[in-house]
Parts: C-alpha cells; sequence; structure tokens
C-alpha cells in the first residue's frame, strides 16, 4: 500500500512537472508575440528566458525576426543535457530543425529519451569538439551551407573552433565570450585539442577568448558584432550582408557587459569570491594568445 501510495505521488509530480513546463513554453510565446513592436537595436531589451540559461531566448526570438533566414536550422554545441540552451526554444516555439553536440554520452543518451527528440527533427551527437573535427560532426549529420544559427559554447577554444568552421554559413552566431579579458584585448587562450577549463587552471575562469578577439574573427568570417547579453557571457553577430540598417554594427568597447555572475573556485573546488583584481592578476600569469 505504501508503495502504491508512493508511485501515485510521483505520477501527479510528473504532471504537475509537464504542466508547468507547459505553462513556461506558453509565457515564452506570449513574450515572443510582444516583440514584434520592441526597436530593433538594443538586443538586450528584448531578453527573455525559457530554456537559456540567461536572456539569448529573447534575444534570438529578436533579431532572427529582422534578419533573414534561408534555412530553419541550427547548430549549437556544448549543450549538456539540452534542458538549458539557446536553441531548444526555436526548436519547440518555431519549428526550427538541428543539431545539438555534446562530448558526454550521457548527456546525449538524456537527449535521446526526451519527447522532443521524436517529436522535432533534431540529432543529437557525443563527440569532444576540437577544430580539427567539428566540419565532419556537422557534414556527416547532413548539416552544410547557408543555416540559420551557430551556438558555439564550448568554454575554452571557442574561437579557434569557431575559426575552423567553413562547412556552415549561419545567418546568426552566438559564441560565449570570457569578459574577465576586458573589452579592449584580443586574446584567446592557446589552442589545445584536449583543453579541458577545469584542468587547465582549477579557478574555472581561465578559458575562452575576450569579446575583440571574436569580433575581429567575425570581421573576417564576414560577420558584424550586434551586441552582447545583459549577463556579460554570450556575444551575437550577424551576416554582414543580413544585418538590416536598423541593427547597428558596434565596436567591442561599446556592446561590451562586464560578466555579472560568480564562477571562481579555489585548488579544492570549492567557491570562491575573487574580486576584478585579484582574477587579473591569475589570468596574468598563464598563457594567451594574441590575435589579429
Amino acid at each position: 500500500m505504501f508503495v502504491s501510495a508512493l508511485k501515485n505521488f510521483a505520477n501527479r509530480l510528473r504532471s504537475v512537472e509537464d504542466r508547468c513546463k507547459k505553462i513556461q513554453e506558453a509565457l515564452g510565446r506570449i513574450e515572443a508575440r510582444q516583440l514584434h513592436n520592441l526597436p530593433v537595436a538594443n538586443i538586450k531589451e528584448a531578453e527573455f528566458r525559457v530554456f537559456s540559461q540567461w536572456g539569448e531566448d529573447g534575444i534570438l526570438q529578436h533579431v532572427l525576426r529582422h534578419v533573414e533566414v534561408s534555412t530553419n536550422i541550427f547548430v549549437e554545441f556544448g549543450v549538456e543535457n539540452y534542458t538549458e540552451s539557446n536553441t531548444r526554444f526555436l526548436l519547440l516555439n518555431n519549428n526550427w530543425a538541428g543539431l545539438v553536440i555534446d562530448g558526454s554520452s550521457s548527456n546525449i543518451d538524456f537527449i535521446k529519451s526526451d519527447d522532443i527528440y521524436w517529436r522535432h527533427n533534431l540529432k543529437a551527437e557525443c563527440a569532444f569538439i576540437t577544430r580539427e573535427n567539428i566540419n565532419d560532426l556537422i557534414c556527416r549529420n547532413g548539416i552544410t551551407g547557408e543555416i540559420g544559427l551557430l551556438s558555439v559554447d564550448i568554454d575554452g577554444n571557442d574561437y579557434w573552433v569557431w575559426e575552423a568552421i567553413d562547412v556552415v554559413s549561419p545567418a546568426v552566431v552566438v559564441v560565449e565570450y570570457n569578459a574577465r579579458f576586458g573589452p579592449e584585448r584580443a586574446v584567446s587562450v592557446p589552442y589545445d585539442a584536449g583543453f579541458v577549463r577545469s584542468r587547465a587552471h582549477h579557478s574555472a575562469i581561465y578559458y575562452g577568448a575576450s569579446l575583440a578577439a571574436l569580433c575581429l574573427l567575425g570581421k573576417r568570417k564576414g560577420y558584424s558584432f550586434v551586441g552582447c547579453n545583459a549577463a556579460g557571457n554570450n556575444a551575437f553577430f550577424v551576416k554582414s550582408d543580413l544585418r538590416p540598417s536598423s541593427l547597428i554594427e558596434l565596436k567591442p568597447a561599446e556592446g561590451f557587459v562586464r560578466a555579472q555572475f560568480r564562477e571562481s573556485r579555489a585548488a579544492d573546488g570549492t567557491l570562491t569570491f575573487l574580486t576584478e583584481v585579484q582574477e587579473t592578476a591569475i589570468l596574468d600569469k598563464l598563457p594567451l594568445i594574441e590575435v589579429s
């Protein structure tokens, strides 16, 4: 009898969770519709969160409404189990299709067991991403040429992997930047095919590239920088020949947002509360590559 009561309680919990998810998605759709009359220039004002970590869901709804996209396909990597991501709302709300990649087999198994995997046109690939394998990973999943969105967040070789991608031409690109490098320096961690953030330095603040470095790379690849999210970790780029005149191209210093969150750790793995000066002192002792 006790076991039966527990099962009934578990079933009720799942039912409540399902209803909460539907409410969350419905609120996201309402927010998305309300963006229609929002001026296009300041993308931070469009922020709302359904499945993204911060306000990227709203920013992407906003930007993609004003940028002509020929193919509603996305590629996103560094998604963990895909419950929190930049593209899940596009998949569910806008019926996009796409590919997600993560280095954990348990994360990919979780995604493939999720209802969205058979309800929607989603592919999930387990791989540790490097600049040597990224093009093959995308191609072997049947994606080439023009796509709507590329989202890069691998906490390490982000600059080098985006630089290497040439099999797809996304209309919009979202790339994580490391705000600790400031708005002026164009730097990245050196390329290391086996880079793991937690192993590179115990502080977990040594990873990725500066905003200025990503803006230089974006310019070389034909993209305009249009802003960052309010949290200060994601930069948004639009293909220059698709950018509407009302969506202003920014210089790194104009669009830079300092990180509004903490994530540094001590050598034993416990969270610390380092000041900006203390973080800079750590990073100044570690190797960085100046890019141009």
